[in-house]
């Protein structure tokens, strides 16, 4: 499985991607966690507002921090 961060590095972004790694890892799942910077790429995602949670290519949320528990039940 593939997890993406999207967004600028940010203290927001970090969290999120420390909490989608103890989501997958509560999951019993391995996961590559990637983290998007450029901003054009996160644009071709239809991705406006960071920090940007993408799964296997789909994304799943925009704009907030979810909860290492909210991020294991999108998995």
């Amino acid at each position: 499985m593939k997890i993406k961060i999207l967004g600028s590095g940010c203290k927001k972004c970090i969290t999120l991607g420390e909490n989608a790694k103890a989501a997958a890892a509560a999951a019993g799942m391995e996961a590559e966690i990637v983290k998007v910077t450029d901003f054009a790429e996160i644009a071709a995602y239809g991705v406006m507002s960071t920090p940007g949670l993408v799964v296997d290519e789909k994304v799943v949320s925009t704009g907030k921090v979810l909860t290492s528990d909210e991020i294991r039940n999108l998995l």
